[in-house]
């Protein structure tokens, strides 16, 4: 579903990203993990076409992003962990607004729409101006946004920061769901617990490389995922 291949980023002379390679397949869920300023936010922009990247290769669904960039950024969905949405618009028109851009059909959007919108509990509140949402409600509606055109693969850059236990639990169970139906997710997090339950597999960067990667059980071996993290960043 996704393969990164030898994936280099460089901001002057510090390589961001560096000869990166995983490949993700069809109903995984995959973490990636490291510090603040490890290259995961670099990854995941590369990978959904917002960055150029120096050297390397990424593809989704056997389509290169560099040749086919928009055929790719049909596939895929990106939530990332600061939303930047239309604060003018009601959260209906931008739900609507996504939708048309990805030709979800009428009865399809308005049935995904009132399914997530009441499993987030934003209903009622869908008529309302985005700016007058707080910072988890523009996080709900990324997540829906995300969700209503049906990606092949979903990229999420901290995706339960500023969410409440009960939508983070719902946030879980549609990722499974995604899976179950042969997509995949690749999301970063400093949720170490929530990853290690959450996960087939996970990568570790740090400085721009990959130090660790593979199933949970191949990563964490008889210890938790915390405590290999901080052995691997001492």
């Amino acid at each position: 579903m996704l393969k990164i291949e030898h994936l280099t980023k460089i901001y002057g002379d510090k390589k961001a990203v560096d000869d990166l390679n995983i490949h993700i397949n069809p109903g995984e869920i995959y973490g990636f993990i490291g510090h603040n300023g490890a290259g995961k936010t670099t990854t995941l922009k590369s990978v959904v076409g917002i960055l150029k990247f120096d050297e390397g290769e990424i593809y989704v669904d056997g389509v290169s992003i560099k040749n086919d960039p928009v055929a790719v950024k049909k596939k895929i969905a990106y939530i990332p962990d600061n939303p930047d949405l239309y604060d003018f618009m009601t959260g209906i028109k931008y739900l609507n607004f996504v939708a048309d851009i990805y030709g979800v059909s009428a009865e399809d959007r308005t049935n995904l729409i009132e399914k997530y919108a009441d499993i987030f509990g934003l209903t009622a509140d869908l008529g309302a101006s985005i700016s007058s949402y707080s910072h988890g409600m523009k996080q709900k509606l990324a997540i829906i946004s995300a969700f209503i055109h049906s990606p092949k693969l979903i990229i999420m850059d901290e995706p339960f920061v500023g969410l409440d236990p009960k939508a983070a639990h719902s946030l879980k169970e549609m990722m499974r769901q995604v899976c179950s139906n042969g997509g995949a997710i690749f999301f970063s997090t400093h949720v170490l617990e929530v990853a290690e339950k959450l996960c087939d597999k996970v990568a570790i960067i740090k400085q721009g490389k990959l130090i660790k990667s593979g199933t949970m059980e191949e990563v964490k071996g008889d210890e938790s995922l915390e405590a290999v993290f901080l052995e691997m960043e001492e």
